[in-house]
């Protein structure tokens, strides 16, 4: 029977002697989404990979303000195309009142926002990571 440790490696996680663990983004991001299904709780997917609920909340947070991005999900999903560029803002418009903006990119049971000054970059980079867009 394999080990946690064992396990844990398997999936691409560095385990030192001391059993501090370093989880690649990827897989974050993966483990995330498994508690974005239907019917999955914090709990029971932190439980699966023998970590605490509240280290798994904390990446939920990095998700939800953008900072690691989940990956496209399974169930297909209907949503209206996307086109993202920068432009520059109109003489009328502020630049701080430009950070004040949020931008929300939805998709199914998936939701991110962003920073209104988010680069459009960025925001293509988790578009793409989210499959939407044709």
């Amino acid at each position: 029977m394999e080990t946690t440790r064992e396990f844990l490696k398997d999936l691409g996680v560095e385990v030192s002697d001391s059993g501090h663990r370093r989880w690649p983004d990827d897989l974050k991001a993966r483990i995330v989404a498994e508690t974005l299904v239907p019917g999955a709780t914090v709990n029971d997917v932190a439980g699966k990979y023998d970590m605490r609920p509240n280290h798994l909340s904390a990446w939920r947070r990095m998700a939800k303000d953008g900072e690691l991005v989940l990956p496209a999900p399974e169930a297909e999903a209907e949503f209206a195309p996307l086109v993202v560029f920068d432009v520059e803002p109109p003489p009328s418009v502020k630049a701080t009142e430009l950070v004040q903006a949020a931008i929300e990119i939805v998709t199914g049971s998936v939701s991110v926002r962003l920073d209104g000054a988010t680069p459009a970059g960025r925001i293509a980079d988790i578009v793409r990571a989210l499959g939407v867009g044709a």
